[in-house]
């Protein structure tokens, strides 16, 4: 457990080998006729997307085609097996297509330093600041993102946004001088969309991120004066290293994809710790019924650890004393992401 929250701290605690390691089943071999079979089967899709690039085919069904396949052949394989295709696939000479696209090049290339930063967010929100990023791309890097911008996923990431900034208003109403935090805040886009920040609704909205550069942007692209953004990360506070007080709200957007359980369960049991008598834990986490995982953890190098309804359940039920707080689970409108709320009776 201890070497398991050291890992999820610093800037590489969400790295593709760590999430790797959580998938595959520690201690279990792989045959070489079994990679063999898997293996020409990878390489069999991977040639039919090049070629139909090659052929100037239309981008969104070459992706579509290629994501799909990508995931029921890691439905097939055993864990153990799909991590040693992944490299595999990274070679493949479709990645030069592939890699025009500023989403998946982005993802891969992790100019901050590890998987999901928050720029890679706003790529995927279609936010105004990555424009540019967007704009520099190869026409056949364009016509790429416009397909997998528009993919189920991120359209869920888009719909999570939205939910974020819906919860926070919902606190407000329920709560004048609202108290909000925001774990693992990233650029935290969802402020833009608050009616109750607009309106100063709340008391202070605290966004507490690992990375430097995350809590610089809030700072400055955020205006309203209940906002701060610090420095802090899941370590600091098991720890419980920051004096932050207590919040009517505490939500944590994407953080759980990449925890394990163990180290998921001893979050959320500091966290409610953090939650005042009737305040709120929402939690957000890719769900395994998501279709895009096969090409993220290839092209995009971004594996995440996806969880079911049940799974969410699990680690709520673990956490806390079910006497003392009302809980749901649900999915967001496309089940890509589920939710788990925890309220804290008074």
């Amino acid at each position: 457990m201890q070497n398991a929250i050291l890992e999820l701290d610093g800037h590489s605690l969400i790295t593709s080998q760590l999430i790797s390691q959580h998938n595959a089943e520690v201690g279990s071999t792989v045959g070489a006729e079994e990679l063999t079979e898997h293996a020409a089967k990878l390489a069999l899709i991977l040639d039919l997307a090049y070629q139909a690039f090659e052929k100037r085919q239309p981008a969104a069904t070459i992706v579509d085609r290629l994501a799909l396949r990508l995931h029921e052949l890691r439905k097939q394989a055993r864990p153990e097996v799909w991590q040693q295709l992944i490299p595999l696939a990274q070679q493949h000479r479709v990645s030069e297509h592939l890699m025009q696209d500023p989403f998946t090049r982005w993802s891969f290339e992790k100019p901050r330093g590890y998987s999901g930063d928050a720029s890679l967010l706003d790529i995927y929100y279609k936010h105004s600041s990555a424009d540019e990023i967007v704009s520099s791309s190869t026409p056949l890097g364009r016509e790429i993102y416009a397909y997998t911008s528009d993919a189920a996923s991120s359209e869920a990431g888009r719909e999570r946004r939205t939910i974020l900034a819906k919860t926070v208003d919902e606190t407000a109403r329920r709560k004048p001088e609202a108290e909000v935090l925001a774990i693992a805040c990233g650029h935290l886009r969802e402020a833009e969309l608050s009616d109750a920040l607009a309106t100063g609704g709340l008391k202070r909205w605290i966004g507490l991120d690992q990375d430097p550069v995350s809590v610089a942007i809030v700072n400055r692209d955020v205006s309203a004066g209940c906002v701060e953004a610090v420095e802090g990360s899941v370590r600091g506070l098991l720890r419980r290293a920051y004096d932050l007080g207590t919040f009517d709200l505490v939500y944590a957007s994407g953080l759980y994809d990449y925890l394990p359980r163990a180290v998921g369960v001893r979050l959320l049991q500091r966290v409610m710790e953090l939650v005042k008598p009737g305040g709120e834990f929402l939690f957000a986490n890719f769900s395994d019924e998501i279709t895009t995982d096969g090409y993220m953890e290839t092209f995009m190098d971004w594996p995440l650890i996806l969880r079911s309804a049940d799974d969410m359940w699990d680690i709520i039920k673990s956490s806390v004393d079910m006497n003392h707080v009302d809980a749901e689970v649900y999915y967001g409108a496309n089940r890509n992401i589920v939710y788990g709320k925890i309220r804290k009776r008074p």
